[in-house]
């Protein structure tokens, strides 16, 4: 019979990926000490299966298109991508799905890992059971902290379980390229994929249940990555819904059938159709929450209700972003640290606060051509009651983008708070652009006035520029 053995922290982690690693990190420089469970690998979802494999192959794509826009240059790149090289260089950037670089690092901050299933078996206490069926109980002193993400989800499609689709990890992770691609869904995910496996030889037809690609970015943004992919030969079909998936046997062709009745067939059938919190199995009933929820928070992630638990990351449904769970993970790792103390309770709008996560919230999507945006959309801040207007401006306009890349074409706008006169949200697309949303992000939080951006002189000749081409347009 297996004994369980009990040991007690200052703090329990649930999730080892890159938001529990660096709350792990965090709690520990504030000199308390830290267990951290984990049940896959060390590193998470990000490290593995989204943001470092998705970019490893999407750099050669975006790289390659740029080079084609080079005068001089574009000669020489016009033959197929070299896949298999692309595939082990993803793979090696992953560390062939291996951890142990990852747990040296968790050994060097003084974190004990936990290699198994943990589960909350009433306040403070959690309960893992490891591979080998072994069990811990472990007690936190102060906090325990939720941060096991998120995980694709499947619609309820008759035949999907058997036709075995990809969901964002298998699109990640294939080692061989599909000769015809099928990609249900037009978001983040789903244009990236289209992208990558787009590059790397795959016929891809794309199908997008609403009216247009990335929908929660301005509207501009999907037009432009949509005409660029349609341009290299991918079946963009709007409007459509998927009611069946058909594959004999699990093995061969799928056939994806369309409301209609109309079908397509592929070789593999990609769904990026939504996420869930990965909550439904850790044991939320036995300290009254519902399992398979996400969890809400106060802006120092401390679930909602209690003065113990807190949930960062993906499982608060805040930010779904690997760079936004981190920002949360310091918060929270700082607000533990201070609370653990004795402290005053943290000020809301002090370090202890996680206040980016309402209104100045980045992301790129790595798509080609990049977009990138923060902040609020125009019809986002006008839906909010704010007197706003949309400063637009084409790219080549800007010296910087003719030089980065002929016939550069893409499009800068930012909104702009006419009451306050600050920019509260800024979005762009073209080639290169992602590298612009930093500026922004800080115009955006720092709620810089127009009139001192004007003294913010941006290099010449760069896509930087982009921002005084706004400011002359705002100002007329």
């Amino acid at each position: 019979m297996t004994r369980m053995v009990e040991d007690a922290f200052d703090v329990v982690v649930l999730g080892a990926g890159p938001v529990g690693e660096n709350l792990a990190d965090r709690v520990r420089a504030a000199g308390l000490s830290a267990a951290i469970v984990e049940s896959e690998l060390i590193g998470g979802e990000c490290s593995y299966w989204a943001c470092m494999p998705s970019k490893a192959l999407l750099r050669p794509a975006i790289a390659r298109s740029d080079a084609r826009k080079v005068a001089g240059l574009r000669e020489s790149v016009y033959g197929p991508l070299d896949a298999l090289e692309v595939l082990r260089h993803r793979n090696s950037v992953v560390g062939d799905w291996k951890d142990d670089g990852q747990v040296d690092w968790l050994d060097s901050i003084g974190a004990r890992l936990y290699r198994g299933h943990g589960r909350l078996v009433g306040p403070r206490r959690v309960a893992v059971t490891g591979p080998e069926g072994d069990e811990h109980l472990l007690t936190a002193r102060h906090a325990v902290a939720v941060c096991t993400g998120s995980r694709a989800v499947l619609p309820d499609l008759p035949g999907l379980p058997g036709a075995h689709p990809w969901t964002s990890r298998e699109a990640t992770s294939s080692g061989r390229v599909p000769e015809r691609l099928v990609v249900v869904g037009g978001g983040v995910v789903g244009t990236e994929m289209a992208t990558a496996w787009q590059a790397l030889g795959a016929k891809v037809t794309l199908l997008v249940r609403g009216g247009g690609l990335l929908p929660r970015m301005e509207p501009f943004v999907g037009e432009y990555v949509a005409e660029a992919l349609a341009t290299r030969g991918a079946d963009i079909r709007t409007g459509v819904d998927v009611t069946a998936v058909v594959r004999d046997g699990g093995t061969g062709p799928v056939t994806v059938v369309l409301d209609g009745g109309d079908h397509v067939e592929a070789d593999e059938v990609l769904f990026a159709t939504g996420r869930a919190p990965r909550t439904e199995d850790i044991g939320l009933e036995t300290v009254g929450l519902r399992p398979g929820s996400w969890l809400d928070v106060d802006d120092s992630l401390r679930v909602t209700g209690t003065d113990w638990l807190y949930a960062v990351g993906d499982v608060n449904h805040r930010a779904l972003l690997t760079h936004q769970g981190k920002y949360q993970a310091r918060i929270a790792g700082a607000a533990i640290g201070a609370r653990a103390k004795g402290d005053a309770e943290p000020a809301p709008w002090g370090p202890y606060a996680a206040t980016a996560d309402h209104a100045a919230v980045p992301q790129v999507v790595f798509s080609d051509p990049e977009a990138a945006a923060v902040g609020l959309g125009l019809a986002e801040a006008e839906r909010a009651g704010r007197r706003v207007r949309a400063v637009d401006v084409e790219m080549d306009q800007v010296a910087g983008a003719g030089l980065y890349a002929q016939g550069y074409r893409g499009r800068a706008r930012i909104v702009v708070d006419l009451d306050r006169e600050v920019v509260v949200g800024a979005t762009f697309v073209g080639p290169g652009i992602g590298e612009l949303v930093h500026s922004a992000t800080v115009a955006v939080v720092g709620e810089v006035p127009i009139a001192r951006l004007w003294h913010a002189v941006p290099s010449y000749p760069t896509l930087s520029e982009a921002w005084l081409r706004l400011l002359e347009a705002y100002r007329g």
